[in-house]
């Protein structure tokens, strides 16, 4: 089932393991920020302004908890009451380095692109194996990789404007379930792929293709 960000714990929310030291704690505050921040390619084609505050609020919340070591320790407390944490030595797995759903570098938001969008637009419009493909009634993982090789157009490029893994990226051109990120942050990824690539009408394309992924 689909969980809402604000059903996510704060781990969750800053995408960092409960075992995560206040170091990739910050690192991973500093990275939602961004994600989330006004103009970002994910924020803008997902998210309402009013739904974007609300995230950033709960991120700046769960940083605030994570940080404080006395506050973190009564969170991660309720967390095992609630049974969404296990037990110290219950069977916890071995600490791991987290790893972001995002892809921030030091570069900032991502800026408009309007040559390229306007390239790959005109692209598009003279290219009919695209149409066909636009018109299908599901719009798979291996038809986005068709039309993103059609426009000659690299994983790696997307994933440096959008900032999402191109790890990411590959799962759902591959529709590999296993690799996907969770679905919270899932339609949002899609939406920033299609818009990276030029399409406007990327509220009715985006449906196709989680209508494909849900099968």
């Amino acid at each position: 089932m689909d969980r809402k960000f604000s059903e996510l714990t704060y781990y969750e929310m800053l995408d960092v393991k409960p075992q995560a030291v206040l170091f990739e704690i910050r690192h991973a505050y500093q990275n939602a920020l961004a994600m989330y921040e006004s103009g970002s390619m994910v924020s803008y084609s997902f998210f309402s302004e009013e739904e974007r505050k609300d995230i950033l609020a709960r991120i700046e919340e769960a940083y605030l908890t994570l940080s404080s070591d006395q506050k973190r320790q009564a969170y991660d407390a309720e967390l095992i009451r609630r049974g969404l944490l296990p037990r110290p030595g219950a069977g916890s797995p071995a600490q791991k380095k987290p790893v972001s759903v995002f892809d921030i570098g030091r570069g900032g938001p991502p800026r408009p692109a309007t040559q390229r969008s306007g390239d790959l637009r005109a692209k598009i419009a003279q290219n009919p194996r695209i149409a066909q493909i636009v018109a299908q009634s599901d719009i798979t993982g291996a038809d986005l990789q068709e039309i993103r090789c059609e426009l000659c157009v690299e994983v790696e490029q997307i994933a440096a404007e959008t900032k999402v893994r191109s790890d990411y990226l590959h799962a759902i051109e591959s529709s590999d379930k296993d690799r996907l990120p969770a679905p919270v942050f899932l339609k949002g990824f899609v939406k920033a792929y299609l818009k990276y690539l030029g399409f406007e009408q990327v509220e009715e394309m985006s449906a196709k293709v989680m209508n494909a992924i849900a099968r």
